[in-house]
């Protein structure tokens, strides 16, 4: 399995008991719906398949799970601050109309004051934030997709107009 056949739904926090137990933390919107008998694991760049024996989900965007051939608390030290991925068939269907801010990649930024800014390579996913990778002027700038940067967006043309906060560009852009 690639990483690009795959999509990113959190990563493992800490570990809870002695048995081998994880604890997972979503930040994929709907992790209720996503179908949890494997999940893969980023190690360098690849991702590597893990069997889930039992798992429980928590209200707090959090789960706790167990995997097969991990019963041992000395086991999961090297699954911490893993991201965890499912592969794209197993996405839950969206209803008409539903959009993410991951949709914006390969969407044309135009902010209100520079203009056109070019084209979102990356959404980068942070907790509590997605970040916009926009390659400009041979640098790559970035900033964060929310209702108070974002203006109006396009599905049908892929545009998105921002008003981007004062001085942002100016980081990117100053030499020093």
């Amino acid at each position: 399995m690639n990483i690009d056949n795959c999509f990113y739904i959190g990563y493992i926090t800490k570990t809870r008991g002695l048995k081998g137990e994880v604890q997972l933390f979503f930040e994929f919107d709907d992790y209720e719906e996503l179908e949890l008998d494997m999940v893969f694991l980023e190690f360098n760049g690849k991702v590597v398949p893990y069997f889930v024996s039992s798992f429980k989900l928590q209200s707090n965007n959090t789960g706790y799970f167990y995997f097969e051939d991990i019963d041992h608390i000395d086991k999961t030290a090297k699954l911490l601050k893993r991201k965890v991925y499912l592969p794209l068939e197993k996405m839950p269907e969206r209803e008409e109309g539903e959009f993410y801010y991951t949709d914006f990649k390969g969407y044309v930024v135009r902010d209100s004051k520079a203009g056109e800014l070019g084209e979102i390579s990356e959404v980068l996913e942070y907790p509590q934030q997605y970040i916009a990778v926009v390659p400009y002027q041979h640098r790559e700038i970035m900033f964060p997709l929310n209702d108070d940067i974002i203006d109006s967006f396009d599905e049908e043309n892929a545009t998105l107009d921002v008003t981007l906060p004062e001085g942002l560009l100016d980081i990117y852009t100053t030499n020093e």
